[in-house]
């Protein structure tokens, strides 16, 4: 049951394995899913200035090669932006989309300028520092043509901070050119002059201006400004947008990929792995309960029906491997189907046998009984007189009745007991002194004068198991059944003998012989002096006695004799090997 246990235990891990790699795969997958969500939504918002420092990011640098992506060289090219690399040295290594008025070389205080003021030239420039390796510095730039223009228009048109009166109908000419406006607001965030189209008239809160400047995203125009120091007053050029002006960026795309490829494989795997144990253990289970079913009925022999059989087996006789799992279970199921069908028989067997004890109890006594109680009324009527010699023949004959009923009974429950498989066989006996000591008591019976005993002994010992008491009841019953059916002068001669794993038993005599009718029953209940007329030796069941003893000890007896030429009877056991000899021998005395 161990190997059954871990057999299914691995297959299970395995599967509940897989079942949560899928669950992990997706977690991850979803958690980088939202994170590049996330980013994106950031990077939409501070587009731009956010864009900058995920170049950065993605950029792959080894020695002098750099490698950026091409998804960020289109999107960059698209929204006409330009991208400088700038090592250690000032030397611009990598460009992309960069216009003729860029150097390939700057100078120390150039690019601290560029930090510092966010523009180079009409450039406006947004720079990530990367110093993971070595230091670069990423200048992302596009040209800011409406704050040279406000510029422009700022000394055309500008006086005290404001546009003067007579000059509004030609900058408003100008700025619908371009689909602009003008706000221009003071240092408390107040709008004090619209130049265009109006799209607001509240405040400015002190941090909206720089939202509006740094998350271009989330404000429906992009904004270039002009400060005048001698008011404090902003001018704030808005450019309407025609675009978002950047797109979804697959932030770690192959990293996502590769973990959705591996969580679908997962999920087939498991979805695969699922279904075939479905399959694996519904089979069985459907078959077990076929087979409880049919148990249930009382059907043991039908375990499994052929076209079960079938299913389970190969042609080979192996076990398919659907079934294969549960392999201890359906042996087990076959031994304790085949136990259950012995018990069965063995149940019926001794009902059968039950019934025939008390069919034969209650016929073989009839006789001598009656004969018991004809006598007890003879002498109870007192009708009669009586010699001594009548009575004590009379006394005789009810003591011999008597006899004969206690042997009866006692013959009827060995046959019980024998038929029922009640004897124990444990010992292990020495075969030549147990035959000798039995041949010994006929020798030594001084009632038996007309026949004469030979014991030839095998020159080694033999070892068997028996039960010493009934093995010996076999004996005796074998020996004076040739006794009592042989006349005077005749020879038994009893030997032992060993033949490859057997030892062997010989009762052979030179008497009178049987018939072929005689041979053929002569192991059947009461087939010779059934009628208790013809005497009271013998209960009649001494040779069915014997036979059913030889068989209890997985013996043979065979049966050899001709009219005329005396009987053989021979006895073969399985031999105990001396070798192996674990006990003491026992004898019945």
């Amino acid at each position: 049951m161990s190997r059954i246990r871990r057999r299914i235990a691995i297959h299970f891990t395995v599967q509940f394995f897989f079942l949560w790699v899928f669950v992990a795969v997706t977690l991850l997958v979803t958690m980088l899913l939202l994170l590049q969500y996330l980013v994106n939504q950031d990077l939409k918002r501070t587009f731009p200035y956010g864009a900058v420092s995920n170049i950065a990011t993605d950029t792959f640098v080894e020695g002098d090669r750099v490698n950026v992506p091409s998804r960020w060289v289109d999107q960059l090219t698209e929204a006409n932006y330009w991208l400088q690399i700038v090592d250690a040295e000032g030397k611009v290594i990598y460009s992309s989309n960069a216009p003729d008025e860029l150097k390939t070389f700057y100078g120390a205080t150039e690019l601290l300028n560029v930090q510092e003021t966010g523009r180079f030239g009409s450039f406006e420039v947004m720079t990530a520092l990367y110093t993971e390796d070595k230091p670069l510095l990423f200048m992302l730039g596009t040209e800011d043509l409406g704050a040279d223009r406000l510029g422009e228009w700022f000394q055309v048109f500008g006086e005290n901070g404001r546009v003067r009166s007579d000059s509004t109908e030609d900058l408003e000419t100008q700025l619908r050119k371009f689909g602009q406006y003008i706000e221009i607001v003071d240092h408390e965030g107040k709008i004090v002059q619209t130049i265009g189209t109006v799209e607001r008239q509240e405040l400015y809160r002190p941090l909206e201006l720089i939202s509006m400047h740094t998350e271009p995203a989330l404000h429906a125009t992009d904004i270039s400004v002009y400060y005048d120091d001698s008011t404090g007053n902003a001018w704030i050029l808005h450019t309407v947008k025609k675009s978002s002006g950047v797109r979804q960026q697959p932030i770690l795309h192959e990293v996502i990929l590769t973990l959705i490829y591996l969580g679908g494989v997962v999920l087939l795997l498991t979805l695969a792995f699922a279904t075939w144990h479905g399959y694996r253990y519904g089979q069985p289970l459907l078959l077990f309960t076929d087979w409880f079913e049919r148990m249930g009925k009382g059907h043991y022999h039908e375990a499994l029906t052929e076209k079960d059989r079938k299913k389970v087996f190969r042609k080979n006789g192996k076990i398919r491997s659907r079934y294969r799992l549960y392999k201890e279970v359906i042996a087990g199921f076959y031994d304790m189907a085949a136990k259950l069908e012995a018990l069965e028989r063995d149940r019926i067997r001794l009902e059968k046998t039950r019934e025939e004890w008390m069919t034969g109890i209650s016929h073989d006594l009839r006789t001598p009984l009656a004969t018991i109680q004809g006598y007890g009324h003879i002498l109870e009527s007192g009708q009669f007189t009586f010699t001594e010699s009548e009575l004590k023949e009379m006394g005789s004959m009810i003591r011999g009745k008597g006899d004969y009923m206690l042997e009866l009974l006692q013959d009827f429950s060995l046959t019980f007991q024998l038929k029922n498989n009640a004897v124990q066989i444990q010992e292990v006996i020495e075969l030549n002194e147990l035959v000798r000591r039995a041949v010994l008591r006929f020798v030594n019976d001084a009632t038996i004068q007309h026949v004469d005993f030979i014991f030839e002994e095998y020159e080694i010992d033999l070892f068997m198991k028996a039960n010493a008491k009934w093995f010996q009841r076999m004996l005796d019953n074998l020996i004076s059944n040739a006794v009592k059916h042989n006349p005077v002068g005749t020879h038994i001669i009893v030997r032992t003998e060993k033949e490859a794993n057997e030892v062997i038993i010989v009762v052979e005599d030179d008497g009178v012989g049987m018939d072929e009718e005689t041979k053929r029953n002569l192991f059947d209940r009461y087939y010779r002096s059934t009628n208790t007329e013809e005497g009271t030796d013998g209960s009649g069941l001494g040779m069915s006695i014997a036979k059913a003893i030889v068989i209890a000890h997985q013996g043979v007896i065979q049966v050899e004799s001709h009219i005329g030429s005396g009987t053989k009877i021979v006895l073969r056991f399985p031999r105990y090997k001396e070798g192996e000899l674990r006990s003491s021998v026992a004898f019945e005395n």
